[in-house]
Parts: structure tokens; C-alpha cells; sequence
């Protein structure tokens, strides 16, 4: 029985999302490199499995041409649109300096402004809306001075706090966080905060396992979330380079059912069992055993709130058995009570 816990990827059933990176004069680069390069790496991801691109990349805005905040020229930028293809992303990226520097009332700006009240905010009413607006640093400034960010809560960079609540004195600014989530606004403090953000989203997206196959490819092995913990437990014991302790960690999140003894995890780390334990230990700091019943619990957590029931969320996590699930979770609540996986005492049928 194939086990691979497929529940949670929710690519979008009408296509890709187009992801839209609205350009400015002087964009900050790596505002519009990072996040692109993970929308793109996940696609690579998608490919690798058999999977449609998840993604289609789209840089738009009131230039054909303009030049970045490094003094290289981007061109064959489109046309802002004039209405969104759903589900689409819109996504708007910093620029350098203070707040009397980043919102000039020029011309590109005015007419960026313009459509995204006329566009996007309508895009974004409604209960369940299919679109969403990401922000990257002081992209934020532009949403506010849009009125995209009344009634939100919102972040941005940790020097234009005070500008951005000025801006929007209608939303909660908050401080001190890497990106912030409400409903289809997502704003983030910027430069590499707008990687994880990223990351956040192909997670959300298409399953934790393939998010972290795109932050080992990025050599980002530290993700951080709304409050810089590693929040989910599929992402602890990520924060090291060891090639073959990453190996052993991808292949249980691929396929959390199969048989993983410490020998089988030896095979694809090519290591000894002894030697992957002492790996295990000084990397991860827990054993590969535990490792293997972490993620599965995890993953148990995942299937139940996709809505699947009793065995079936336990089979497709890699728990042959109710018996084995309970144990594992005994296990993890004596080795550290603390973090013991949220859970009713039995699974619901």
C-alpha cells in the first residue's frame, strides 16, 4: 500500500497560480529574486514528482523597462492587467530608502496605486476570495497608501513601522515579525523575510515535504514563520548542512510508510547504522527512530485537519496501526513533554 501522505498538497484544481511581481522603478532585487527563484524551485519540485507547475511567474507593472535598486535595467515587464486570472498572487516588492524616498507620488507609483484600487481590491473582497496580495518589505507602504490594509493586521520592514501605521491607521502593525497572515493579505518585513514567505506559501500550497525540498535546494535550512519558531514539526532538525542526514530526512518525508529501519536509513544516508545514529545525535539531537515517529505523527496531525478520519489519516502518515500511533505518542510526550503533538486521545472515525 502506497502510504505518501498526498492529502494536504492543495495545488490549485483551474491551474497555476500567477504569481504577478509588481516592478517599480528601483525594486529592491532580491525583493523579486528570492521569492521567485522559490516559486520556481517548487515547479522544478512538481516536475521531479510528476506534477503539473504549480506556479506561473508573471512580472508586471506601469513600465516595459525600469532599472533595479542595483542599477540593473529589467525590462519585458507587462502591462499591469486589467483584471486577475484566479487564483492570482499579487505580489509587491520594496524599494530602498525611508519612507518620503519609497513613496514618491510619481507617476509609476500613482498609476500602480490606481490599479490596485481598481483592480485588486475588489479581487480581494468576499468571504473566500481566490486571489491574494503578498508583500515584500516596504511593498507594504504601497498597499497602505492603496487602502488595500484597512482592518488587517500587517508587518514590514522593522525601520518603516511607524510609517506604515501612519499610512494605514486602520490596520494593526506589528513588530518583530517575519511575515504576518490575515485572510488573503499576507505581508512580510522583507529582503530574505520575503523567502520565507515564499516558502509559507508553496507549503500552504503543496505539502510541507516539498517546501522543504525547495529550502534544502536554496541551502535555507533555517525557515522561520510568524513568530521565528520552527513551527511545524517537519522543519525541526533542518537547521544543519549535512548532506546525508538531509538525504535520510527527505526519503521519510516522501514516503512516511515504508519500513524504516535504522539499516534502510543507513543504505540511503551510505553511512553505518552507528555512524547515522552519531549524525542523527549531533545534527537533529534526537535518534533516527525518533526522528521517523516525529514526522509521522506530524503528518497524522496533517491528514486530520484535511479532513480525513481514524485509520485512514493514520495509514496515509505511515502508522501501520491505532496501537503504533499511541505508543509513538507516548514515546514523544516522555522524551519531551513540552511539545508533545497536539491530539484528541483517539482518533475520530
Amino acid at each position: 500500500m502506497d502510504r505518501r501522505l498526498t492529502v494536504p498538497r492543495a495545488a490549485p484544481a483551474t491551474g497555476p497560480v500567477d504569481v504577478l511581481f509588481v516592478v517599480l522603478p528601483d525594486t529592491l532585487l532580491l525583493d523579486l529574486a528570492g521569492p521567485a527563484e522559490a516559486f520556481r524551485l517548487a515547479n522544478q519540485q512538481c516536475t521531479r514528482r510528476g506534477l503539473p507547475p504549480a506556479f506561473r511567474l508573471r512580472y508586471v507593472g506601469p513600465q516595459a523597462s525600469t532599472s533595479s535598486s542595483v542599477g540593473l535595467t529589467l525590462a519585458g515587464i507587462e502591462p499591469l492587467p486589467d483584471a486577475l486570472a484566479a487564483p492570482s498572487w499579487v505580489v509587491l516588492l520594496g524599494r530602498p530608502g525611508d519612507a518620503a524616498q519609497v513613496v514618491r507620488h510619481q507617476r509609476p507609483w500613482l498609476d500602480t496605486r490606481q490599479w490596485l484600487s481598481r483592480v485588486v481590491a475588489p479581487a480581494l473582497a468576499g468571504p473566500a476570495p481566490a486571489h491574494r496580495l503578498v508583500t515584500v518589505c516596504v511593498g507594504a507602504l504601497l498597499a497602505a497608501d492603496a487602502g488595500l490594509l484597512a482592518g488587517r493586521r500587517v508587518t514590514t520592514h522593522h525601520e518603516l513601522l511607524a510609517d506604515l501605521a501612519a499610512l494605514a491607521p486602520a490596520a494593526r502593525v506589528l513588530g518583530n515579525r517575519v511575515f504576518v497572515e490575515d485572510g488573503p493579505v499576507l505581508t512580510s518585513a522583507g529582503i530574505t523575510a520575503g523567502i520565507d514567505l515564499a516558502l509559507h506559501l508553496v507549503a500552504a500550497t503543496l505539502g510541507e515535504p516539498l517546501a522543504s525540498a525547495v529550502a534544502q535546494v536554496m541551502v535555507l535550512y533555517h525557515r522561520r514563520g510568524t513568530d521565528d519558531p520552527e513551527h511545524s514539526p517537519l522543519l525541526a532538525g533542518r537547521r544543519h548542512l549535512h548532506p546525508a542526514v538531509h538525504a535520510v530526512q527527505n526519503a521519510v518525508l516522501d514516503a512516511p510508510g515504508e519500513d524504516w529501519s535504522l539499516d534502510r536509513l543507513a543504505e540511503v544516508a551510505h553511512v553505518t547504522p552507528r555512524h547515522l545514529t552519531r549524525l542523527f545525535q549531533a545534527h537533529v539531537g534526537q535518534t533516527p527512530r525518533e526522528h521517523v515517529e516525529q514526522v509521522r505523527l506530524a503528518l497524522a496531525e496533517q491528514a486530520r485537519a484535511a479532513g480525513l478520519r481514524g485509520t485512514e489519516a493514520l495509514s496515509l502518515a505511515g502508522f501501520s496501526s491505532d496501537r503504533q500511533w499511541r505508543r509513538a505518542r507516548q514515546r514523544a510526550a516522555q522524551a519531551a513533554p513540552d511539545s508533545r503533538p497536539p491530539a484528541a486521545s483517539q482518533p475520530a472515525e
